[in-house]
């Protein structure tokens, strides 16, 4: 079982190679979801000795986007390339959900070359049998999805639907909320082969200096070498 580890900083970053990660999804901003993470970061992330896919999002909210934005996007596959990154993470939508076929080429093919996995816009897709073949018609490598649901675990009707329907031409890789007390409820009910988690541990952390800036407190969740590790294991 091949675990994807999402990290949004450099001490994530380490900490999912140290705990074992086999793959990193590099993003900023996780709570919102995951933006595109800075030049930097990829650079430190494509010296890593486990490949890192880079997830293209220009800001928060939905997965329709601008012309504007499509060309912003095109530019951080650019640099994502220019660092030496494995991949990239995409996904655009259409107004009622639907997978954005046009953006989503147009994103795909300016991503040759790279790796490639369709990002949680999947999520909202009214029908995942149409969703699925867009996918795969666009050579994609992997459906990072919750089977439309709040976590994987919820979604798990769902996702053995998109596997089905996938019949091994792209891989289904759960993501959200997937953690050591919730993966028993996909694997091995599901005949995955990847996993997608943030491996993350809660702490409490505030800086009053920043607050009284007008900043929002500090992050409290953050990726876990122990937590990597310990869901690694599971699948031994």
């Amino acid at each position: 079982m091949l675990l994807e580890v999402c990290v949004e900083d450099i001490a994530g970053l380490m900490a999912a190679v140290e705990g074992g990660g086999d793959r990193i999804e590099l993003c900023s901003a996780l709570a919102v979801g995951g933006l595109t993470p800075s030049a930097g970061l990829m650079a430190a992330a494509a010296s890593m000795p486990v490949p890192a896919y880079a997830i293209i999002r220009p800001r928060a909210g939905s997965f329709v986007y601008s012309a504007d934005e499509l060309a912003i996007m095109k530019r951080d596959i650019d640099a994502a390339r220019h660092t030496g990154l494995a991949g990239v993470v995409l996904g655009a939508s259409l107004p009622d959900g639907r997978l954005d076929f046009d953006a989503l080429a147009a994103l795909a093919a300016h991503a040759e070359g790279l790796g490639t996995t369709l990002h949680r816009a999947f999520d909202l897709v009214p029908d995942i049998g149409e969703a699925v073949e867009v996918a795969v018609s666009l050579g994609f490598e992997r459906i990072l999805t919750s089977g439309g649901a709040k976590t994987a675990a919820e979604g798990v009707a769902a996702l053995e639907q998109a596997i089905t329907i996938a019949a091994g031409r792209i891989s289904i890789m759960p993501g959200s909320g997937v953690n050591i007390a919730t993966i028993g409820q996909l694997w091995p009910r599901l005949p995955i082969s990847e996993v997608h988690s943030s491996c993350a541990v809660t702490t409490a952390e505030t800086d009053e200096h920043l607050l009284t800036l007008g900043f929002s407190a500090v992050s409290a969740r953050h990726t876990d070498a122990a937590t990597v590790r310990a869901l690694k294991a599971y699948f031994a």
